[in-house]
């Protein structure tokens, strides 16, 4: 559905290119997964049962051939081995996206290296920025008050001044 081709040519495109089906790109389901799959569907439809009826296997039985699953890797190159409108529509899209993705990466790795930049030259200011702020801290800090006095005194024997009393 996704590449608006049957599944038979599907198969017969992943057949025919099968080096280019990697592991990590496709793989077949087991047994027990396609009967998970199916319990899923068949409780989904359920919810959402409506007038038509629906025919779901039991739990993956009678089941000819297992079916492939394919990774986001295997997505991408079914795109690239189908044939039909839609698929190289997708294909087109998927390289297109990659390309931003790529600019993307490029966009934050510049942005990381000026970053980087940036810290290394606010990390040599930082210091110079410690040491006015500690002048500044220095002259808002009231000043030490001494005991001694400032000024000249002169330490002299001083006359006696007497007042006389007038009868």
């Amino acid at each position: 559905m996704l590449y608006g081709v049957e599944t038979r040519i599907l198969n017969q495109a992943v057949k025919r290119n099968a080096a280019r089906f990697s592991n990590d790109f496709m793989f077949k389901l087991s047994r027990e997964e396609i009967g998970r799959i199916s319990q899923a569907v068949a409780s989904s439809i359920d919810r959402r049962r409506s007038s038509s009826h629906f025919v779901i296997l039991k739990r993956g039985e009678n089941i000819k051939y297992r079916p492939y699953a394919f990774t986001e890797q295997g997505v991408a190159m079914l795109s690239s081995v189908l044939n039909s409108e839609r698929a190289v529509k997708v294909n087109i899209a998927i390289m297109r996206a990659f390309v931003k993705l790529r600019q993307t990466l490029d966009t934050n790795r510049e942005l990381a290296r000026k970053f980087s930049e940036l810290e290394a030259r606010v990390g040599k200011h930082d210091e110079k920025i410690g040491v006015i702020l500690e002048a500044i801290r220095q002259l808002m800090a009231p000043p030490k008050t001494s005991d001694r006095e400032i000024g000249f005194h002169v330490r002299e024997r001083a006359a006696r001044y007497g007042m006389h009393r007038r009868r």
